[in-house]
């Protein structure tokens, strides 16, 4: 993929956008329900768009906010619903339109107060902590943000009330109500002034900074931090964060600088990512081109996504870690520092994330539990403490308490972050020279992620082969000895295709949104042997969908 000449270089104020005219365009736009793509659409991480295609506009969110409130009543769910925004744009909008819909439907409704903004895993431990021992009046969420997305974009998620993202039993029911009502003009739906939704007796204003920061001795040895007197930075990224981090300072007395304390809804501070445009995503060394460069001013720096369900991990050691090579090192020291989990707890991973976690967690005599793409396949056993840790390639983990019970069922960034500092604070070594030991023991991984055309009806093939399809017998020299289209951990499909051999692996899955699919790929034996593994993917891939 070409790198953008803007790439890690302060964004020109030419692509910066006009936050009144976003504003306006998601009043005023309106979806065509003919269309597919303006449609509602929950992908892994709930329904995204932009105003300027007519893919998130108050149309869409008037009607999924209805679809959860029959969802609730039509499964009982009457407890409260915890509502939190992050720092887009858009978000502020939105969640006004949601609060709208629930008022007018009667549903008891949490947000945080002051007009503030709420990390996404923050929203699913109060879900968790109220109900805790209830087995009627569950709660249950709603987390309105688009994550790393360029600030152009908007994003609404559902959490039931395990905490966790919504399955796709959920998101498909969510979904064809929300586009039934589309196709209505929204007719069906409830509504009341946003003045009345706000001074509702149903609208409860709370904070939900407190009870979280509180909470997080019980995940993280924050003794051990505060003790070891590390110099710690983070970057919030302008983020829903940010306000966090001083509260935690306070808190367990720490030393964590804030290095961009900016919150901008046109993310003006960033740095461009890899194509020249505005993301906040916390594993790209391009977007995080700042904090990089203060790597040396810290024992250990760290950064959150706009709502705070990634991490992004810098060492003087190694900079910028690659989030498989961070979630190897965080593995194994969980695994060896958690005595009050349980010793059956599995690891789990996507089936994209790095087979040297596979060699870690074998290593230590532990089970590993791979599943497809999407945080919602650990939300089941991180609730009953089955699954010690859940995390996937892209930089989005979560973990248990220390005594073995459920902390979230999303990610957690900020806990992450903090796992860094314990863990050199508890070792004396940082996650990179961690990473240093783990890679000459198990071996040095070298992976990619690249994009391959293909047509819609290639995309629709690609999603339903079986094993026979491919006809191949080796991969790169060495023979293949599985070919998977579903995943090992938990027999669901992947939408897709996984081949591994002895010396690496391969992954191909359709884009939802693209006429492409995504290769995923990782070698043992170095960038040249990797290259040969994209290249007969390729080639196994389009062999099979002939």
């Amino acid at each position: 993929m070409p790198i953008s000449p803007l790439a890690g270089k302060p964004v020109p104020k030419e692509l910066l956008i006009d936050v009144a005219a976003l504003e306006r365009a998601y009043y005023s736009h309106k979806p065509d329900p003919g269309d597919p793509n303006q449609r509602v659409a929950f992908g892994t991480s709930g329904h995204r768009g932009t105003p300027g295609n007519n893919t998130f506009t108050e149309a869409h969110i008037l009607a999924i906010s209805q679809a959860i409130c029959d969802y609730r009543t039509a499964h009982g769910i009457t407890g409260p619903l915890f509502m939190g925004k992050d720092t887009h744009a858009l978000s502020a909008a939105a969640q006004r339109t949601a609060l709208e819909v629930l008022a007018a439907n009667g549903a008891e409704t949490v947000i945080q107060r002051d007009n503030g903004v709420t990390p996404t895993p923050v929203i699913s431990r109060a879900i968790l902590v109220h109900n805790r021992g209830r087995t009627t009046g569950l709660a249950d969420g709603i987390v309105i943000t688009p994550s790393h997305n360029p600030p152009e974009d908007g994003g609404f998620k559902y959490n039931p009330t395990n905490g966790g993202p919504a399955d796709t039993d959920i998101t498909k029911w969510v979904q064809d109500r929300a586009n039934e009502l589309l196709r209505g003009n929204n007719a069906g739906v409830k509504r009341v002034p946003p003045l009345s939704a706000l001074t509702a007796a149903t609208t409860r204003h709370e904070d939900f900074v407190r009870p979280y920061v509180d909470d997080l001795r019980n995940v993280i040895d924050t003794d051990a931090i505060r003790g070891a007197k590390l110099k710690l930075g983070v970057d919030p990224l302008g983020g829903a964060a940010g306000g966090y981090w001083a509260v935690i300072n306070e808190t367990y007395g720490l030393n964590i600088e804030v290095t961009n304390a900016a919150v901008d809804p046109t993310f003006s501070f960033m740095t461009a990512d890899h194509d020249g445009k505005i993301r906040m995503d916390c594993s790209s060394p391009y977007a995080m081109a700042r904090l990089v460069a203060l790597k040396d001013r810290f024992r250990v720096a760290f950064a959150n996504d706009p709502d705070s369900d990634r991490h992004g991990i810098v060492t003087p050691s190694a900079g910028l870690m690659n989030p498989n090579h961070y979630l190897a090192v965080a593995i194994r020291y969980l695994l060896t520092h958690r005595p009050g989990w349980r010793a059956g707890a599995a690891v789990g991973k996507t089936l994209v994330s790095s087979a040297l976690i596979d060699r870690v967690v074998y290593s230590l005599g532990r089970t590993l539990l791979e599943v497809p793409v999407g945080f919602k396949w650990f939300a089941p056993g991180l609730f009953d403490g089955s699954v010690g840790f859940g995390g996937e390639e892209s930089a989005g983990a979560s973990f248990l308490r220390k005594d073995g019970t459920v902390w979230s069922t999303d990610k957690d960034g900020p806990i992450l972050c903090l796992l860094a500092a314990e863990i050199t604070a508890v070792t004396g070594k940082d996650p990179g020279e961690h990473f240093a030991e783990i890679a000459s023991e198990f071996g040095m991984p070298s992976y990619t992620r690249i994009d391959a055309p293909a047509t819609p009806e290639q995309k629709a093939k690609l999603s339903k082969l079986a094993p026979e399809n491919v006809t191949a017998s080796e991969l790169a020299g060495d023979s293949i000895t599985a070919k998977l289209t579903r995943a090992p951990g938990n027999d669901a499909p992947i939408g897709g295709l996984k081949v591994v051999s002895a010396g690496g692996w391969f992954a191909a899955r359709p884009s939802g949104t693209e006429n492409v699919y995504k290769v995923y790929a990782e070698s043992f034996r170095g960038a040249e042997h990797l290259d040969r593994i994209v290249s007969e993917a390729q080639q196994i891939v389009t062999a099979a969908l002939k």
